[in-house]
């Protein structure tokens, strides 16, 4: 059913996908619930948006993940609409010696580890409500991985994978599940991804996302045109010419 009068709650909504996300969302009559890692972006989004509900979680800090989700239960009891957006992406240099895993550990901790504790701890909740969804942000790189990034592709392949089973788990459930998988998006993700020309502008993709969104009938996958490149490639056989597109 379309994201409309709903309660959702949106990781990482303070910055890049996440707060377009936020605002678009609102502009269709939702109520917006954000979390943000820094505390001073939160604030500015709080300013800018009074009618959004804003809280600083590190989803990494294990103790304070914990005791978030029942905090936004007991004041959000409407709450019936999860979308699992905050994530990082750093390069990683395997031949180095020693290889420094920082980077991998970070990655998987923030993109992989706090979604699945996230939306356990969250689940149970959401399935007394008549209606509700639970919508990941995975990225083109699942399909097609970027090799200067490694350990980021693989985490959103990871989401992917985790994402198609917990939709055939909760299938008899009041819980959708939905998957957004972006191209690559002119945000602050990394350094000077924002200039990239090859980025697609944020607001055409906030814009083509909402539409999926908004209507009827959600697809399981929420689909940017511009993302087949990458979604489509191993089934259209185009594999290795798409890998050697993103990586030269």
């Amino acid at each position: 059913m379309a994201l409309a009068n709903r309660t959702i709650l949106i990781t990482g909504g303070n910055s890049g996908i996440g707060q377009a996300l936020a605002r678009a969302l609102q502009a269709k009559g939702n109520r917006i619930i954000i979390t943000g890692r820094k505390q001073s972006s939160l604030q500015a989004m709080l300013y800018e948006n009074p009618a959004m509900t804003g809280y600083a979680l590190d989803v990494t800090d294990d103790a304070a993940l914990a005791a978030f989700a029942p905090e936004i239960i007991a004041k959000h009891s409407d709450l019936d609409t999860v979308i699992l957006n905050a994530g990082i992406m750093e390069s990683e240099d395997y031949t180095t010696d020693p290889v420094d895993l920082d980077v991998a550990n970070r990655t998987i901790a923030t993109n992989l580890i706090a979604p699945i504790r996230l939306a356990a701890a969250l689940l149970p909740h959401m399935q007394s409500r008549p209606r509700a969804a639970l919508i990941t942000v995975s990225s083109g790189l699942a399909f097609v991985p970027k090799a200067a990034n490694p350990v980021y592709s693989a985490t959103k392949a990871a989401i992917h994978s985790w994402t198609q089973s917990l939709r055939h788990q909760l299938r008899d459930t009041s819980v959708d599940v939905h998957e957004i998988a972006p191209p690559l998006v002119a945000t602050d993700l990394t350094p000077g991804q924002s200039q990239v020309a090859a980025a697609m502008p944020l607001q055409d993709f906030t814009d083509e996302v909402v539409s999926i969104l908004c209507r009827d009938d959600i697809p399981d996958e929420v689909l940017v045109s511009r993302v087949n490149f990458q979604r489509n490639a191993e089934a259209e056989g185009r594999h290795a010419a798409a890998f050697a597109a993103i990586n030269g």
